[in-house]
């Protein structure tokens, strides 16, 4: 297999660490974003969307979306399971995981790509030229900040996003959590649940990469 990663970007560090924690070894390649080299003709002919991450599978499958990485490593490597066991377990982590993505993820994202100069006409990632809208990074920063919330109230009663064990879906917050400093953003002081479940992914060998 050979993964295309971009070691700045929050999208590629999810399938990283799901990677990691599997402790499958994969081929890297690194994809500058910074210098368009996900708008080259070379990586376009892999993933025509022009986004990281990438996984070319076994099969010569190139697997260009987090779920669908996952959702194949998963099935490859089922220890340690990431994606539930049980029917509503599996239910939760796709749940979760899909929260993680609109409410936060993409909050970030409209904060970011619709207010930073070097992004002028490029309000959404790939390889397609769209406008700033002011108005998206405002309301992304007020999305973010009910995401906080929401986050609080499932982490006082759960001590995963989706119960008693780690999975995707917390590779997913505790990425986002953390790429919210890109807008200046974090997980407010007062929320102690949220801050001890983000320490406590911190310390996992597959964050640090």
């Amino acid at each position: 297999m050979i993964f295309y990663d971009c070691s700045t970007a929050p999208s590629p560090r999810r399938a990283r660490m799901f990677i990691a924690e599997k402790g499958i070894d994969v081929e890297v390649q690194q994809i500058d974003l910074r210098h368009d080299a996900h708008r080259k003709p070379e990586f376009l002919a892999l993933n025509p969307h022009g986004t990281v991450p990438v996984l070319v599978t076994d099969e010569g499958t190139p697997l260009t979306e987090n779920i669908a990485i996952a959702g194949y490593l998963e099935a490859m490597c089922s220890e340690p399971p990431l994606m539930g066991v049980t029917p509503d377990e599996k239910g939760k982590v796709l749940m979760w995981n899909a929260i993680c993505e609109f409410h936060a993820g993409m909050a970030i994202a409209e904060a970011l790509r619709n207010s930073t100069p070097a992004l002028k006409g490029r309000a959404l990632p790939g390889a397609v030229d769209y406008a700033q809208i002011p108005a998206l990074a405002e309301r992304g920063i007020l999305r973010l900040g009910r995401f906080f919330d929401k986050l609080e109230a499932r982490l006082t009663e759960s001590a995963f996003l989706a119960g008693d064990d780690f999975t995707m879906a917390d590779i997913t917050g505790f990425v986002f959590c953390d790429f919210a400093r890109i807008v200046k953003q974090g997980i407010p002081e007062g929320n102690a649940a949220s801050r001890a479940w983000f320490e406590k992914i911190k310390a996992r060998p597959s964050a640090g990469l």
